[in-house]
């Protein structure tokens, strides 16, 4: 594995962080606000399911700038009233142009609010049934023989959460969306050693309850 601190960048601000994080001041809020902070809210867990779908062939900046509008859509991903949605809602949304008009991805949200309720209904909740896919260890990246990045594309534990979820039901969720899930909600912490989000992340996730 090649040196991670060439993956650093110290802003104007003064603060070190992840190297994806300078880009764009939106990019720079995500990722000091929220990637990688653990999460255990069932709808917003949800949401960043559906959103990771919706991402698909897009860059996630198209997405983040979006979201608002995605939220009122969709009801802010409140899986009971999403699986309520019908036709007439898929049609209204594949004229909302403030989110991606994808039918296929439209549908793969109605259907997977219709697996949540069913997740919460076995496990107790979304969160319970997510939370025990946190590995006990850090993975390498299984998709590739040799890999000089820092942060894997998939993982034996992502590859496993996808094929789990598509026995399941669960649409647009492959080994690849999996991991971009994980990391985004603190399953495992991927800010790289020496971002100053790292610790506080860590911190957070030692702190936290795992969802029952």
């Amino acid at each position: 594995m090649s040196d991670e601190s060439q993956y650093l960048h110290t802003a104007e601000d003064g603060i070190t962080r992840c190297w994806w994080g300078q880009d764009h001041l939106d990019y720079r809020a995500y990722h000091d606000d929220e990637w990688g902070h653990p999460e255990t809210d069932d709808f917003r867990l949800f949401e960043k399911i559906c959103l990771e779908g919706f991402q698909s062939g897009l860059s996630w900046l198209t997405i983040l700038r979006k979201r608002e509008n995605f939220r009122e859509a969709f009801s802010n991903f409140d899986f009971n009233k999403i699986a309520k949605f019908d036709e007439n809602n898929t049609l209204q949304l594949l004229q909302n142009k403030g989110i991606v008009r994808h039918r296929g991805k439209i549908e793969a949200t109605i259907n997977n609010a219709h697996r949540a309720i069913e997740m919460v209904e076995e496990f107790g909740s979304l969160g319970a049934y997510l939370w025990e896919w946190e590995p006990s260890v850090r993975e390498s990246d299984a998709g590739k023989i040799a890999s000089t990045q820092p942060i894997p594309n998939t993982t034996v534990t992502s590859i496993a959460l996808s094929k789990d979820l598509k026995k399941r039901g669960w649409k647009f969720f492959g080994p690849t969306t999996a991991y971009a899930f994980m990391q985004a909600m603190g399953l495992v912490n991927d800010h790289i050693e020496g971002c100053a989000s790292r610790e506080l992340c860590a911190v957070v996730r030692q702190d936290m309850q795992i969802p029952k």
